[in-house]
């Protein structure tokens, strides 16, 4: 008798978990693709950057440091927007699948 109740609950209670289990998954692989991302963007940013000294060094133009600052943050701004819209976002999944969106979020942030 425990074993079919077992086997009950189970498909019963199966369902939550795997609501939950989906949208662990899915918050996983945005915070994996976010960080990832963001480490694409910061490689091209400082490969960007040593061009522009290298090419000041050698004469070719001169860098300004203020437009530069500028240019930084204002992509820094989008990125964090684009952080914000996200968790946002997977937050705003049913509750039980919410939590899990957002556990995997930040599972992704961290393993990514």
């Amino acid at each position: 008798m425990n074993d079919e109740y077992a086997v009950g609950t189970a498909t019963e209670g199966g369902i939550p978990f795997m609501q939950m289990g989906v949208s662990f998954i899915i918050g996983l692989a945005v915070g994996y693709f976010l960080k990832k991302s963001f480490k694409l963007l910061l490689l091209i940013l400082g490969l960007g950057l040593v061009v522009l000294f290298v090419l000041e060094s050698q004469g070719a133009f001169q860098v300004d440091d203020a437009m530069i600052k500028d240019g930084v943050q204002s992509g820094m701004n989008s990125f964090q927007s684009l952080y914000d819209m996200l968790k946002t976002r997977l937050g705003s999944m049913e509750l039980s699948s919410g939590v899990g969106a957002v556990a995997g979020f930040l599972a992704g942030l961290k393993f990514g």
